[in-house]
């Protein structure tokens, strides 16, 4: 006879709870990977996009327990995030002209170059008058294997110190979402679109391009449209930024991790101002940013474990 009484009305209503939870977080990760694709086509304004994608994160630690994989799956989430809301600016160019900072980095940088654009400088001392050289070449690759160098630091983190992944994860991403939000209030324009546009006093090369087309081959113009979904985004410097603060990830492992880290940083921060993408108050600026983040860290910990208490709490409930 118990075996035919009623569930009791208390665990249906949070049988039903976790439904819901589930479903919302199923749906909030769907919408993370169609909304970007679509918005478009659809008009989808962009507050609503950066709402879909900067929840899915979230959506997966409630989906899924505390597992290696699971971090990992946020941390991509986090990164697929990042790079839609780095380009929601550019969908409409004019609108994003008319905020467009271009004087500010150039005063500063000429202060700091003693009257000359540092770049400039660089450009004249070491780069060819016609053609690209071997050093060319050598600093364009630097610049393009960043788009792995800070993902594969935490990924040795992850395999040295799995403790440590969430910390050393969550810096990252912390890095990657104020530089974004930066990007979206002071869009500012880098070295070799003002030297493009006549606002600096002397022409700056885009040196990458140069060297792209040779290398590349047909491959190149596909490259060269991703790697310029916003060319208005280079203030603060995330590519000296989080690579700095790879290099202080793997310092924590040992010296040797240590020193690889920070001489690819010290590299591709004289390639980006060689090769005209950044200004050095951009790298400044992103050296502020990871200096600001790790000292920060603790003051916002208390509100970072009640965020995680509020995630651990759904979880339970989508988990039934």
């Amino acid at each position: 006879m118990a075996s035919t009484w009623p569930i009791p009305r208390r665990r249906r209503r949070r049988s039903t709870l976790g439904t819901l939870v589930r479903t919302a977080a199923l749906g909030s990760i769907a919408a993370a990977a169609v909304l970007p694709l679509v918005r478009k086509r659809l008009r989808i304004h962009p507050a609503a996009v950066t709402v879909a994608v900067g929840s899915a994160p979230l959506a997966l630690a409630v989906l899924r327990p505390r597992t290696k994989a699971r971090d990992v799956g946020m941390f991509v989430l986090q990164m697929w995030a990042f790079t839609i809301a780095h380009e929601l600016p550019y969908d409409d160019p004019e609108r994003l002209r008319r905020r467009l900072r271009v004087h500010y980095p150039i005063r500063v940088d000429r202060a700091l170059g003693c009257g000359e654009l540092p770049t400039r400088r660089l450009q004249r001392s070491f780069s060819r008058s016609r053609g690209v050289g071997a050093r060319d070449v050598f600093l364009a690759c630097i610049h393009w294997a960043w788009f792995f160098e800070p993902h594969l630091a935490l990924v040795w983190v992850l395999l040295r110190d799995e403790g440590n992944f969430p910390r050393a994860a969550r810096q990252m991403a912390a890095a990657f979402d104020l530089g974004c939000a930066v990007y979206m209030l002071v869009p500012t324009a880098p070295p070799w679109w003002a030297g493009e546009n006549g606002y600096t006093p002397e022409p700056v090369r885009r040196i990458m391009v140069e060297v792209g087309e040779p290398v590349w081959g047909r491959a190149w113009p596909k490259m060269y449209e991703s790697l310029g979904a916003n060319p208005w985004a280079a203030m603060p410097s995330l590519h000296f930024g989080t690579s700095m603060l790879a290099a202080l990830l793997l310092a924590e492992d040992g010296p040797a991790p240590g020193a690889a880290g920070w001489g690819y940083a010290l590299t591709l921060g004289f390639a980006l101002v060689y090769l005209g993408e950044h200004y050095v108050v951009d790298l400044l600026a992103g050296a502020a940013l990871v200096a600001l983040i790790r000292r920060g860290e603790p003051l916002v910990a208390p509100v970072a474990e009640r965020v995680s208490g509020a995630v651990q709490r759904l979880e339970r409930l989508a988990a039934g």
